[in-house]
């Protein structure tokens, strides 16, 4: 860990793209998702609604750059079934991010930290290291990602 930590910055030109679905199989969501994000959308996220006539449905938010509507737009009119996208603009700030590595009794296993003004404010596992680390010793995920936070915790009043 060096002195100057993962910079802060803020990123111009962000935009949300936004669809109400009421007639999607909902377990076509996680494909959706995972193709947008593959194709640069930086968050994508689902909102269960309420929509007129008292239907339910859900809220497709799409969290991107200017630059990348073409592509956003590409998936969500051929892989939803959306007939029309509202856009907001936005900007985004976004904490100095970095990854630290904690010895736990499951392995070397990652840390992701945020830090605000060079101070580490936030962390948390990475968790598909955990994941992995849970199914190839037979342990509850919860353990394994419990015993990470804490093994980072210990690591940093050391370090005090």
């Amino acid at each position: 860990m060096g002195a100057a930590h993962g910079q802060e910055h803020r990123e111009e030109g962000m935009v949300v793209i936004q669809a109400n679905l009421d007639d999607m199989n909902p377990e076509f969501t996680s494909y959706i998702t995972e193709l947008l994000l593959g194709a640069g959308a930086n968050d994508v996220y689902w909102v269960p609604i309420i929509m007129k006539k008292g239907r339910p449905g859900v809220m497709l938010n799409v969290l991107a750059a200017e630059a990348a509507i073409p592509e956003m737009e590409e998936i969500i009119f051929r892989e939803t079934t959306t007939l029309g996208l509202r856009y907001m603009q936005t900007t985004c700030h976004r904490l100095g991010r970095e990854f630290e590595q904690v010895e736990t009794k499951y392995g070397l296993l990652s840390v992701k930290v945020g830090y605000y003004k060079g101070k580490a404010v936030q962390f948390a596992p990475e968790f598909r290291e955990c994941e992995e680390a849970a199914r190839r010793h037979g342990v509850p995920l919860k353990d394994v990602y419990d015993e990470v936070r804490g093994r980072y915790w210990q690591q940093q009043k050391g370090q005090q």
